[in-house]
């Protein structure tokens, strides 16, 4: 079985690309979120061996949501993927404990070698 991951983003077509992308590329997806809230719930419920992670969702956003998975486990391993490529926003995320962040629209090679990059 492949890697784990967990898919949060609050556009279902966004999760359904990155979905794509995954399964076909032997990763196995786990649980999907659209908001900050549901991603923490279903990271203590599934466990997952990776992330991704929107940055601009309601109710609770990417980088608060990154802050609250690494208090619950400071190993998780979690990348970014957000369309908001501004210099300030990718310095948050990796602070907050992000290991990559990921440009929307990406190319699927660029998703695939920050994932296997992560998760070493």
């Amino acid at each position: 079985m492949g890697k784990r991951i967990l898919v949060v983003d609050d556009a279902a077509f966004m999760r359904m690309m990155i979905k794509d992308i995954l399964t076909k590329n032997g990763y196995t997806i786990v649980g999907e979120a659209e908001n900050g809230l549901v991603a923490i719930e279903r990271f203590l419920e599934l466990r997952p061996d990776l992330v991704t992670m929107d940055i601009t969702m309601p109710e609770l956003d990417g980088i608060s949501a990154v802050r609250e998975i690494k208090k619950i486990d400071p190993q998780a391993k979690i990348i970014i993927c957000s369309a908001m490529g501004q210099q300030a926003m990718v310095i948050d995320a990796i602070q907050a404990g992000a290991r990559d962040f990921v440009v929307k629209p990406f190319q699927p090679e660029r998703v695939l070698e920050a994932i296997g990059k992560a998760l070493g």
